[in-house]
């Protein structure tokens, strides 16, 4: 029995052994374009975690964009969620507000570059052109005479 076991183990070395050895032998073999050999480390294309800084210098990968209200970078997503309003169709993407004292900043699914708004006094609707916020229930957006967004 003990003879069994032990000629069991050679068996399965040997054979562990054998496939490692084929397996580096297939990484080893460098692979050629236009009949010159290629490195593989020239294939793969470096890739750095968090270099994705934009011109202001926010890291769009750690989830901040340049804030034009509060001059700096800033997290959207920890301000106030605005959602499509009502009108029957799914919507997967989000919008978000900030608030700094009697202006707001708009940062809409729809639109390239944020949107500032002011208000006169408190209690007031934000304004900038067409867009108002109002302060209603949590917050109406509106174009125009139009309901886009509506958020707690």
């Amino acid at each position: 029995m003990k003879k069994v076991i032990l000629i069991a183990m050679i068996v399965s070395t040997i054979v562990s052994c054998a496939k490692k050895s084929s397996v580096e032998k297939a990484n080893s073999q460098e692979p050629k374009k236009d009949g010159v050999e290629v490195s593989l480390k020239d294939t793969v294309k470096e890739v750095k975690v968090g270099a994705d800084a934009d011109s202001h210098g926010c890291k769009a990968s750690a989830g901040y964009t340049w804030s034009e209200l509060k001059k700096e970078c800033i997290r959207v997503f920890e301000g106030t969620k605005l959602s499509h309003y009502d009108d029957g169709k799914t919507y997967t993407t989000a919008s978000y507000v900030i608030f700094d004292g009697n202006k707001a900043e708009l940062f809409l699914d729809t639109q390239k570059e944020s949107i500032i708004l002011e208000r006169k006094s408190e209690g007031d609707s934000w304004v900038n052109g067409d867009w108002q916020l109002i302060p209603w229930k949590g917050y109406v957006l509106k174009k125009g005479k139009d309901i886009l967004y509506t958020g707690q």
